[in-house]
């Protein structure tokens, strides 16, 4: 039975077959979490099986890892496969400056510390992530069980003193029960609406007894491939010395970052 695509899934495929061309034998790569890095987790199994595409995946969550031996994907730890090549993952929202959002699907610390080990990150998003100013999206922060109120509490003092339009802090949960990550912890979704200074907030927030880690990603991106429903590709790259054009069809447009 044919499956038919919703527009925004088409996009997402879209994103994970380009990204897939990036990723050649012998790399060691990072894999993110969410429905459009499951696009992509579902093209390299398929790269496995029909030309024999030997790499060595690190998952960032255990629903990846579930996802990416089911499709045959050769997977190791960290520590195991030391320094990656390149990181391909989603983000909840980017800005002009690739500042991005992640953790809607509560794997920020795995994906923080897979894309900070990795020479490379490249974000797959559809259109929709794209953002002039982030904190539309709730942002994620991944926090300790132990002493959450007295957390909660600090960390709405130092929301008084950034430069955000909304201060409300709920503990996510799931299925009527405080959500819980992979690690143990629990996440707060912080609604801040914008958020003035991206790199502020993520120092303050790691100041914080008791947060683990925060869902801001500053730095961290070169390349963000974005789908539209359409079907086509763009490649918007931070660096100025790309230039290599990309579509679904092979023909397309690169964008600098911040460019219109």
């Amino acid at each position: 039975m044919t499956t038919t695509l919703s527009p925004i899934d088409c996009a997402k495929l879209a994103v994970a077959e380009r990204a897939c061309t990036f990723i050649a034998a012998g790399m060691n790569v990072g894999l993110g979490t969410g429905s459009t890095a499951a696009f992509l987790v579902r093209r390299l199994g398929e790269r496995v099986r029909s030309e024999g595409l030997d790499i060595v995946c690190v998952p960032t969550s255990a629903a990846t890892a579930a996802l990416a031996r089911e499709e045959g994907i050769r997977l190791a730890t960290l520590d195991d496969a030391g320094w990656l090549d390149l990181t391909v993952d989603g983000a909840d929202e980017f800005d002009p400056a690739f500042n991005l959002i992640k953790g809607g699907g509560g794997a920020l610390l795995q994906e923080k510390i897979v894309a900070t080990a990795s020479n490379r990150m490249i974000v797959i998003v559809d259109a929709s992530k794209q953002v002039e100013t982030l904190g539309a999206f709730p942002l994620p922060v991944e926090v300790l069980g132990f002493g959450m109120d007295a957390t909660m509490a600090l960390l709405g003092k130092v929301l008084e003193t950034q430069d955000v339009d909304g201060r409300r802090i709920e503990p996510r949960r799931r299925d009527g029960k405080l959500f819980t990550t992979d690690e143990g912890n629990h996440v707060l979704d912080l609604h801040l609406k914008r958020i003035g200074n991206a790199r502020d907030l993520a120092l303050a927030l790691n100041q914080i007894p008791g947060i683990v880690e925060n869902g801001l990603f500053i730095g961290m991106c070169d390349t963000i491939i974005l789908g539209n429903v359409d079907g086509t590709v763009e490649t918007i790259m931070a660096s100025k010395d790309q230039s290599e054009a990309s579509s679904s069809d092979g023909a397309g447009s690169v964008r600098l970052a911040g460019a219109e």
